[in-house]
C-alpha cells in the first residue's frame, strides 16, 4: 500500500531568515542546503535545512510576515504543552537515534546558551524541550521501539473523542489507494480548500493536470552547476 513514509519538508513561516538559519545550523547543526527566490511567488524566498538526504526543515520568507502578529496561545504555542489554534504548528520535534545523541543534543544547545529540559521519559521516547527564533516550541526525541498501538491508543480518549469502533478499525488499517486514474473533482464547499483568490482557484480546478504540471513546475536551480 502507497503511503507517506517521512517528512519531506516541514516549512515554517519567518520574518527573521537570517535568524532562523543561524539558529537551525549553528545550535542544532542542520547544514543549510537551498536559499532561493521562492518559485511562482514574488518576493518570497524558501530556504532548507537538511535532515537527511530526502528530509528538510523549510523556513518561508515573505515581507507580509514581518506584519502578522505573534500571539501566544493563538498563533503560537507558549511550549509543548500549550494551546494554540486548530491548524498551526503547536510544536516541531526532531529524532536521534541513541539517547547518547539525545544528551549531545541537550549540550550542543546549552553551550549556545539556550535553555534545555529533560530528558523526559514519556514511556514511547524520551524528549528534550528547547525554544527557537519567532516562539517556535522544539523538541528532540528518541524511541527505542515502535510505538505499540495495542499499549497507547486510550479508549477512553477514543470515546471522547467521538470515534466509533469501526472508525477506530479503519483509522488503524486504512485503505488502499485508488491508483492514478481519478480526474480533479468539482468544486464543493463541504471539502478542505487552499486560500486562493476564487476566480484564480476555479481556473485552477478546471485546468487539465497537465497545463497545471507544467505551470507549476521550476526545475532549474538559481546557480548553474559546473
Amino acid at each position: 500500500m502507497t503511503r507517506p513514509n517521512g517528512i519531506h519538508h516541514l516549512a515554517v513561516s519567518t520574518a527573521n531568515m537570517k535568524e532562523q538559519l543561524g539558529f537551525f545550523t549553528q545550535v542544532l547543526g542542520m547544514e543549510l542546503v537551498a536559499l532561493y527566490w521562492m518559485h511562482g511567488v514574488d518576493g518570497a524566498w524558501h530556504a532548507f535545512c537538511k535532515l537527511n538526504d530526502h528530509s528538510s526543515i523549510a523556513f518561508v520568507f515573505m515581507p507580509e510576515n514581518a506584519k502578522a502578529d505573534r500571539i501566544t496561545g493563538q498563533s503560537h504555542a507558549a511550549h509543548g504543552g500549550g494551546p494554540s489554534a486548530g491548524g498551526t504548528m503547536q510544536h516541531l520535534a526532531f529524532n536521534v537515534d541513541t539517547e547518547d545523541e539525545l544528551f549531545e543534543m541537550r549540550d550542543r544547545i546549552r553551550s549556545y546558551g539556550h535553555p534545555v529540559f529533560g530528558p523526559a521519559d514519556h514511556g514511547m521516547c524520551k524528549s528534550i524541550y528547547f525554544a527557537g527564533p519567532e516562539g517556535l516550541t522544539l523538541e528532540v526525541a528518541i524511541s527505542d521501539v515502535a510505538i505499540d498501538a495495542a499499549q497507547w491508543i486510550d479508549p477512553e480518549v477514543v470515546a471522547l473523542a467521538g470515534i466509533s469502533e469501526d472508525e477506530l478499525a479503519a483509522m488503524r488499517h486504512p485503505p488502499a489507494g485508488p491508483g492514478r486514474a481519478v480526474a480533479q473533482p468539482a468544486y464543493d464547499a463541504a471539502k478542505y480548500h487552499m486560500g486562493y483568490p476564487p476566480q484564480i482557484y476555479n481556473m485552477m480546478l478546471a485546468a487539465p493536470d497537465e497545463v497545471l504540471i507544467r505551470r507549476m513546475s521550476y526545475t532549474e536551480p538559481p546557480v548553474k552547476a559546473n
